[in-house]
């Protein structure tokens, strides 16, 4: 019963983070496709955008698909970790928990089954069973340190490129080498 509850819980959620991951790629189910989702990534202020759109929807699709089939454990779940914790940490961070509320109920739902699957495995009804497939555990440990340093670097503060700086330029209503009205308000911003 054990393994059928494991087919059961992985066809559902690793089918509908496919199904997430393919809004993202290709547009489907009424999804964004990649200007959409580089254009959310933008006003998440992860640069360059269309490199995360790309990443998140990879990783939620070919994620869901993996823990759907039961292949490759741990990679599919480490998708579903990923992008989950992304969505948490970029999206819904600082919010009341409940999804009515734009709170992380759902994402972090999807995260403990994630997180559940790659512990305990993908049971005999999957692709690895028939296959003989094991991966090594370390796989799992290595690519949890890969979600945490990937998610670290994505909660640092956008850069700001620098404005050009008017050097040897005169300024018509700078005083001794200050610079002019506008240029401050430039460099205030």
């Amino acid at each position: 019963m054990t393994d059928l509850a494991r087919l059961i819980v992985r066809l559902v959620m690793g089918g509908l983070m496919a199904g997430h991951g393919a809004q993202k790629l290709f547009g489907w189910f009424g999804g964004g496709g990649p200007e959409g989702t580089a254009g959310m990534m933008e006003s998440l202020e992860m640069r360059p955008a269309h490199h995360w759109a790309f990443v998140a929807g990879a990783s939620e699709f070919g994620g869901g698909l993996l823990t759907a089939l039961g292949a490759l454990n741990p990679l599919g779940p480490l998708g579903v970790i990923g992008s989950m914790t992304m969505a948490t940490t970029k999206v819904h961070w600082g919010k009341p928990i409940w999804v009515t509320s734009g709170g992380a109920e759902l994402p972090l739902t999807n995260l403990s089954i994630a997180t559940a699957l790659m512990i305990v495995g993908p049971g005999r009804y999957s692709v690895d069973h028939a296959l003989g497939i094991r991966l090594p555990r370390l796989i799992g440990v290595v690519g949890l340190v890969a979600v945490a340093l990937t998610v670290g670097r994505a909660m640092r503060p956008a850069e700001t490129p620098l404005l050009p700086t008017s050097q040897g330029s005169e300024s018509t209503d700078g005083v001794d080498g200050e610079p002019a009205e506008a240029e401050r308000e430039a460099i205030s911003l």
